[in-house]
This record gives structure tokens, sequence and C-alpha cells, in this order.
């Protein structure tokens, strides 16, 4: 009998179900990764959005004044944490030693 009229043998199955399957799993973990990288990525539009909403005061040290800071603004970081909600920042604004950054302009849209 020729040999591609032959019925595989179930040793011949087996491999290539293993084949198809390794197959099949090199897949999913391709798509595993890709929402992996998707996740991670809408974490950190998440993290931006959260920050541009809100603000953050830089400390008064010895050589400059306390500042508030849009809670983006790259010249001060507070450690990912620290943020003030707009009612605080309004707060802050209205003491006599904190003053709004100059680079982010803080105070612009929060006064009215």
């Amino acid at each position: 009998m020729p040999e591609q009229d032959r019925e595989p043998t179930p040793l011949e199955k087996n491999r290539a179900l293993e084949e198809w399957l390794e197959f099949q799993l090199r897949q999913v973990r391709g798509r595993i990764r890709e929402l992996e990288v998707q996740e991670e990525q809408e974490r950190r539009r998440r993290a931006v959005a959260y920050a541009e909403q809100r603000w953050k005061i830089q400390p008064q040290r010895s050589n400059a004044q306390a500042l508030l800071h849009r809670g983006n603004c790259t010249l001060f970081e507070s450690g990912g944490g620290g943020f003030i909600n707009r009612e605080e920042a309004m707060i802050a604004l209205a003491e006599p030693d904190i003053h709004p950054c100059e680079i982010c302009r803080p105070d612009t849209g929060l006064t009215s």
C-alpha cells in the first residue's frame, strides 16, 4: 500500500495533535501578552487622567516658597500620591504662603 493511502498510526496522530496544541498555546500566550500590554496602557491612562483632575502642594523649603501644582506637573513629583481635590486647592491658593506654579498655572480656572 502506498505511503499516502495508509491510516496514520496512533503515535503519528498524537504527535500531530501535540503540534496543534502547541500552536494553540502559542496563540493564547501571544494574546495574553497583548491583553497585558493593553491593561497596563489603560492603567497608565487612568492614572494620568486622575492626576490631571487633581493638584499637589510642593512643601516650602529653606530656599524656596511652597507651590501649588497641577497634578500632572512634572516640576514636582509627589511620589505618585499626595493629590488634593479642587476645593482643597482653592483653600491652598487662599493661603498667603502658598503660590501657584508659574509653569503649570494651577490657578487657571480654579478661582472661578
